[in-house]
């Protein structure tokens, strides 16, 4: 572990070097592989460098207590050590953390896709309910959302929503939220006051770029249409909506919620990309030994992952037993109590894979 964060700390140093060399600095491309890399490292060698002062610090304090001391600095050095031991042990527990293997796409914007799912009208309010909640989120953790395609109801819900978040982590965050989500309440529509139990379902993709996955223009079937709101009502009467349709994969995506057909089909681009990658990510997944796959993560999305219980503004995690009776502050995009649980019980199943 050691001999591993020392090559970390001499590779980041290194980096230092280069990216003050003023070939690197006139070559874009260089500079930017090389300032990404020294950024993920960042965090891992500044809690090293504190460990191995820390760890230095605690051999100077148990030598003092060879010296002759009186009674009062002993105590001190006593205090000093027991300080030093507990801050020495939370630095190695963290740089375990740090070096477990983490996801290439956790850096990434995402797509998020939200459906109204079996429940009719309710799942479809339901289906808003959870783009206001990621919304929230979103905002509170400094990200910019971007509506890509949508399909509104006339209750003011929707069949299908489709945005992208751009930020910091996005992806390393939100991936968590893949699955089917569940809400048991009354719905505005009943009357007889009786519950019903309704699903969404929520995709996360990491946006791809060009670079990671090639989309050939032979490969794509552009067709384009009038867009449409809800009822069929005309939005308006040019052929702006765009639907492509990527012929090795089948795979689907119309965008219309913009005036102009080059926007429409830049924003269905991304969509398309990021299916096109997710699909073979996922069959990659598939590959994988089934009994090793980690319980939290980018699972199967046709699980159901959480229930949102009104009555008695409850929500609970499945997948990691978490309940918690914070409904109200949950839908408003206070998440992170949720997912930061989530982290933490991924890790914990990746340190114990990593100590077979």
């Amino acid at each position: 572990m050691f001999d591993r964060l020392q090559s970390l700390e001499d590779r980041y140093d290194r980096l230092n070097e280069l990216l003050s060399d003023p070939d690197v600095i006139n070559d874009s491309k260089k500079l930017r592989e090389y300032s990404k890399e020294q950024s993920n490292l960042e965090e891992t060698v500044q809690v090293y460098r504190e460990y191995k002062e820390v760890t230095q610090q605690y051999k100077d304090a148990k030598a003092m207590l060879d010296e002759k001391l009186d009674d009062e600095m002993y105590a001190m050095v006593k205090e000093e050590i027991e300080e030093l031991s507990t801050r020495h042990g939370e630095l190695e527990a963290r740089l375990k953390i740090l070096l477990l293997p983490k996801d290439p796409n956790d850096d990434k914007n995402v797509i998020v896709e939200i459906r109204g799912a079996a429940g009719g009208d309710e799942a479809q309010l339901f289906a808003g309910d959870l783009y206001k909640m990621y919304s929230r989120y979103a905002e509170a953790q400094g990200w910019r959302t971007e509506v890509i395609e949508s399909t509104a109801t006339e209750l003011g819900g929707f069949k299908e929503i489709i945005f992208m978040v751009n930020g910091a982590g996005a992806y390393s965050k939100l991936k968590y939220e893949n699955g089917a989500h569940r809400v048991q309440r009354v719905p505005a529509t009943e009357s007889g006051g009786r519950i019903h139990t309704s699903t969404a379902t929520v995709a996360v993709l990491p946006e791809a770029e060009e670079v990671e996955i090639e989309i050939h223009e032979k490969d794509i079937r552009v067709d384009t249409f009038a867009s449409s709101g809800p009822g069929g009502q005309s939005v308006n009467t040019t052929m702006s909506a765009v639907r492509l349709t990527h012929l090795p994969t089948g795979t689907v995506v119309s965008c219309q919620d913009e005036k102009s057909q080059i926007k429409n089909k830049e924003k269905a681009m991304k969509v398309l990309r990021a299916r096109v990658y997710d699909k073979f990510q996922q069959e990659a997944q598939a590959e994988y030994d089934q009994n090793r796959k980690l319980a939290v993560g980018t699972g199967d999305r046709s699980e159901r992952i959480r229930t949102y219980n009104f009555p008695q503004s409850r929500v609970t995690d499945h997948r990691i037993g978490l309940t918690l009776q914070k409904l109200d502050q949950i839908l408003q995009g206070k998440l992170d109590e949720v997912i930061d649980a989530l982290i933490v019980e991924e890790q914990a199943e990746m340190m114990q894979r990593a100590e077979e």
